[in-house]
């Protein structure tokens, strides 16, 4: 590996917390671009705005997604930026130079009617019923992403205060809501579910899975894609469809756009900005009652 890109990854774990999958996938597009001008004789530090553009013509050549190439043109961006403020090199290569914007993919959603639909397909009595109610609840309940819902061990689960604590994104920690379902729903499956389940009594995890071991997300991924189809749920379930519900829902029922930021562990509130396109009506009916000019 390029010693600079070596040097850059630690730079991003250590100084600006990103987690491994964001550095790894930093490290698999500077590679890319590593291994094209090598091609060409050259190396990272001699590259100029020239080869830079002759590498993003070359993505489209091999008919990379948009995408994919303005996910690689940030890549490099951050990474020469870096550079220049090291006094690394004396110009930015990427400077001035834009790319296509993607297609905006708007989040699915699935309605409130839908989830009641899935939620309500839990019927088992048993242990693993407890478990799956008490997953479901607590993802639709809180919008978080199914690897922090996953990541959960029992000191994150205040029960008595309604809350539980997560840990997003660079690793960051927030404090999100329970709601008094899913509260019920997690105290029951802790109370009479998961003591059945629990093997180890060293394991920690909040949801367990038959062997008594940390659920896995391909674990929960059929779990819920097994309630979907007992539901006849039409619209395509996922985790993270699950987690856009909860974010849309929230703003339909007239949530300002900060708070639902907030719970979604948002650092940019661009990306929450997208569920306002979902639903323009609600947001203007939000309107017309609140301005007193509308």
């Amino acid at each position: 590996m390029d010693p600079d890109i070596r040097t850059f990854l630690d730079h991003l774990r250590l100084e600006r917390g990103l987690s491994e999958n964001t550095a790894t996938s930093y490290a698999r597009d500077l590679a890319d671009f590593s291994q094209y001008l090598a091609r060409e004789q050259r190396t990272m530090r001699d590259a100029d705005r020239t080869a830079v553009l002759r590498y993003l013509s070359d993505l489209k050549r091999r008919g990379m997604k948009s995408t994919t190439i303005a996910r690689r043109m940030s890549a490099l961006r951050s990474f020469f930026r870096y550079l220049l403020r090291e006094g690394v090199l004396q110009a930015d290569p990427t400077a001035n130079i834009e790319v296509a914007a993607p297609d905006e993919h708007l989040p699915r959603v699935v309605s409130e009617e839908d989830v009641e639909r899935l939620i309500g397909a839990v019927r088992r009595p048993d242990a693993m019923g407890l478990r799956d109610r008490a997953m479901l609840e607590t993802l639709y309940a809180t919008g978080v992403r199914v690897s922090e819902l996953l990541a959960l061990s029992l000191e994150d689960v205040e029960l008595a205060a309604g809350f539980i604590r997560v840990f997003g994104k660079g690793k960051k920690e927030r404090v999100v809501p329970l709601g008094e379902i899913a509260q019920d729903a997690l105290g029951l499956y802790l109370r009479y579910g998961r003591p059945l389940l629990v093997r180890d009594r060293g394991e920690s995890a909040v949801f367990l899975n038959r062997l008594g071991r940390r659920m896995t997300r391909q674990g929960f991924w059929n779990i819920l894609k097994g309630y979907a189809r007992q539901a006849g749920v039409s619209a395509e379930v996922t985790p993270h469809t699950l987690r856009h519900s909860f974010a849309t829902h929230l703003l339909e029922g007239g949530a300002d756009l900060r708070v639902v930021q907030e719970l979604l562990g948002h650092a940019d509130i661009s990306t929450t900005e997208r569920y306002t396109h979902v639903t323009p009506h609600r947001l203007r009916e939000v309107y017309r009652n609140a301005h007193p000019r509308a």
